[in-house]
């Protein structure tokens, strides 16, 4: 009797250790983005393409380290405001966040980013300004395509679909709006066009009368616009009011359907702009995308849903083939491995950009994105 009384502890701790390893153990997935404000709507497009990964993740419950993983999403605002989202950073370090989806804005990403790499976060960002990429943190990644990669194709659609000789530059001064605007002048001069322009605004603004003016008395062929669709829009009805008829050209940030809600009659196919990634629709996994987005959150997707669902998808994928929910492991696993996305293919190069990405032209019919080419 006394032997099975000493033995029984033993066997219940057994017991227990058996069921500890196979508990669920709770990854915490990060979201910053703008979910007040002007963008507040494409911040919140972004949360519900991680939301949407992370709930048939959770479906799926896959095991890592001999553990079921449960991800659990804290999705906090920043208001695509730099020192503001520098906060949110340093609130996910302090409450154990390991994995960022975001920001969304580069003028966040670029200062947040060493935020996240001090405290060995991981961070995707779909900010395309370079410098995002520049200091080397390895577990920094940009999941579209740069403004180099944005800005050549643009450049390279005007010259060649277009035919514009004489552009107009403008751009709103914010870390995005200036990079793609300074790579598309770049781009531009270097197939033969003249930048006859460039003027400048901000992500504030609504009247951009003086300075459409002023490249309307330059004759333009096109203006070429950096900046969000909260401006871009008005800009587009106060070029016609102008008589600007020519082509509003811009970056990923233009090929939003809140384009075409904030614009009404004034953008259609005047508007071209250029979206990373290849046309969603066509893609194997995209109708079925499309499909669970919308019974999800009963609305079609913005621009950014689909490669945030994409990242939070090969994260997980990067987790199974490290066997380990350390940032850095997982890190070194996304630099080696690909992913097929709904979107394209993944595979980053040692700085965290993408190896390769189709960027795709836009114009818009009946209020509707429709693309035009991709390169």
């Amino acid at each position: 009797m006394p032997s099975t009384m000493k033995l029984a502890p033993l066997a219940l701790a057994a017991l227990f250790a058996v069921h500890a390893n196979a508990a669920e153990q709770v990854v915490k997935i990060g979201v910053s983005g703008p979910l007040s404000g002007a963008n507040a709507f494409a911040g919140k497009d972004n949360e519900n393409g991680v939301r949407l990964a992370v709930e048939e993740l959770n479906a799926q419950k896959l095991q890592v380290g001999g553990n079921t993983i449960r991800f659990e999403l804290q999705s906090e605002d920043d208001g695509g405001d730099p020192k503001q989202g520098v906060n949110v950073a340093q609130k996910f370090a302090d409450a154990g966040v390991k994995f960022v989806l975001g920001p969304y804005n580069s003028g966040v990403a670029i200062p947040a980013s060493r935020v996240y790499n001090d405290n060995g976060i991981l961070m995707s960002t779909v900010g395309t300004n370079p410098k995002i990429t520049q200091s080397g943190y390895p577990t920094v990644f940009r999941i579209v395509a740069s403004d180099t990669q944005v800005g050549a194709s643009v450049a390279s659609y005007a010259a060649k679909e277009l035919k514009v000789k004489n552009v107009g530059v403008i751009d709103d001064r914010t870390a995005f709006g200036q990079g793609i605007a300074m790579e598309f002048k770049r781009q531009a001069q270097g197939v033969g066009m003249k930048v006859a322009g460039h003027e400048f605004t901000t992500d504030k603004a609504s009247d951009f009368a003086a300075i459409l003016t002023a490249l309307k008395a330059k004759r333009v062929d096109a203006v070429f616009y950096g900046g969000y669709a909260p401006q871009a829009a008005p800009m587009a009805r106060q070029m016609k009011q102008l008589g600007l008829n020519v082509p509003l050209l811009g970056g990923d940030t233009l090929c939003s359907p809140e384009m075409a809600k904030l614009g009404g009659p004034a953008v259609g196919e005047n508007v071209r702009c250029a979206q990373a990634g290849a046309i969603l629709a066509r893609q194997p996994g995209g109708p079925a995308f499309l499909a669970a987005y919308k019974q999800r959150f009963k609305r079609e997707p913005d621009v950014y849903a689909p490669s945030f669902y994409d990242q939070t998808k090969f994260i997980a994928q990067a987790m199974k083939s490290a066997n380990s929910l350390d940032p850095a492991k997982v890190g070194q696993a996304m630099h080696s491995i690909g992913y097929q996305g709904v979107v394209g293919t993944y595979g980053y190069d040692p700085k965290g950009n993408l190896k390769k990405t189709a960027v795709t032209v836009y114009t818009f019919k009946n209020g509707a994105l429709t693309p035009l080419a991709s390169y």
